[in-house]
């Protein structure tokens, strides 16, 4: 039969409890920077996909647009400045 010493009995039960403490902290600040991080990233506005492509279409259109017109009026331009 083992005679139980009060010291170390009390000891055990408060790294017991400590290590309980500890393990909530944790979780505490887990879960606190989990729901900060949630907080920041529906601060930020995203697209969808589906909206990023179609204004990627439509600047490419542009683009396009801008490059035919450029060439326009380079010809118009050149028949302006030559001599007849």
């Amino acid at each position: 039969m083992q005679s139980e010493n009060p010291f170390v009995a009390d000891f055990v039960k408060m790294v017991n409890s400590a290590a309980g403490t500890l393990a909530g902290v944790g979780r505490e600040a887990r879960d606190g920077a989990r729901e900060r991080f949630k907080e920041f990233m529906g601060e930020m506005d995203f697209v969808s996909r589906e909206e990023f492509d179609a204004v990627k279409e439509l600047a490419a259109t542009a683009r396009a647009e801008a490059e035919a017109l450029k060439e326009r009026i380079d010809a118009l331009e050149a028949r302006l400045n030559t001599p007849s």
